[in-house]
């Protein structure tokens, strides 16, 4: 374990969330801000891999991985940010912030830097696995991410697609993916973050059950704090009933079955 790599990955993390702090506060669009962390935590993730010591095979598919992450969500929330559209999430916070809004968003925004090198952490550990690849472990969790990717992939553009329709403005989301969870990018996202532990914890160091922190964390994130209170609290106020109809027919997280209303 390469503490001093480890110091320098989480302060490039915290610099990451400065310039998005300062890109907000010019331009006053929100949506950088995860842009511009699901970037620094890529390249966090490649730059921990580099000097990582583990297998060369588990470090290529790791590299491969999260560098296909990175490259897709940033560039979808850099794309819908530079379309006009505004996370509902960081609005209502900076509202309730009021005069304090910059010094809580600076504060938050460390929080997330925090948040993305537990994710790191798991990506160096997994990278620092010096087990012979692939195991069968390996495997799983290549197959979970390549399904989490293309899952959170299909339900971005199943949301893109439906905000293009005119009854957007008024409906609730129930195309493909959407019929069987209300938040499948959420769901997916989270499962990305389930292979990490699998690529990790076939080696011989204790260090590789740290990996479980990245799922436990990003489940915590999506489903109490950050995710799905802020935006399904969003929702209520501009869909009314047919939001809350919603809640009582498609559950909030794990994908099931559609639920008759009673």
């Amino acid at each position: 374990m390469d503490y001093g790599l480890l110091i320098i990955l989480a302060i490039g993390l915290s610099l990451f969330m400065v310039a998005a702090w300062a890109i907000q506060r010019k331009t006053g669009a929100s949506g950088w801000i995860d842009t511009i962390w699901s970037f620094s935590v890529g390249i966090g993730g490649l730059v921990a891999i580099i000097f990582a010591d583990g297998a060369f095979e588990r470090r290529v598919a790791a590299f491969l991985i999260i560098a296909i992450w990175s490259i897709r969500l940033g560039s979808h929330i850099g794309s819908r940010t530079k379309g006009g559209g505004e996370d509902p999430r960081y609005a209502k916070l900076v509202e309730e912030w009021g005069a304090k809004a910059s010094r809580r968003l600076f504060q938050f925004l460390q929080i997330q830097a925090l948040a993305g090198f537990v994710l790191v952490l798991a990506i160096y550990v997994a990278a620092s696995n010096a087990a012979p690849f692939p195991t069968l472990l390996d495997g799983l969790g290549i197959a979970i991410a390549l399904a989490a990717l293309v899952g959170e992939a299909l339900s971005d553009r199943q949301l893109a697609q439906f905000r293009k329709k005119p009854e957007a403005r008024t409906e609730v989301c129930e195309d493909g993916l959407w019929r069987y969870s209300r938040h499948p990018n959420y769901f997916f996202e989270w499962l990305f973050w389930c292979a990490w532990p699998l690529l990790a914890i076939t080696g011989p160091s204790p260090w590789g059950w740290s990996a479980l922190l990245a799922p436990v964390l990003m489940y915590w994130l999506l489903v109490h704090a950050s995710g799905i209170p802020p935006l399904e609290a969003h929702m209520l106020r501009s869909r009314g009933e047919k939001f809350r109809s919603l809640q009582r027919r498609v559950n909030a997280f794990f994908p099931g079955p559609r639920k008759e209303e009673v």
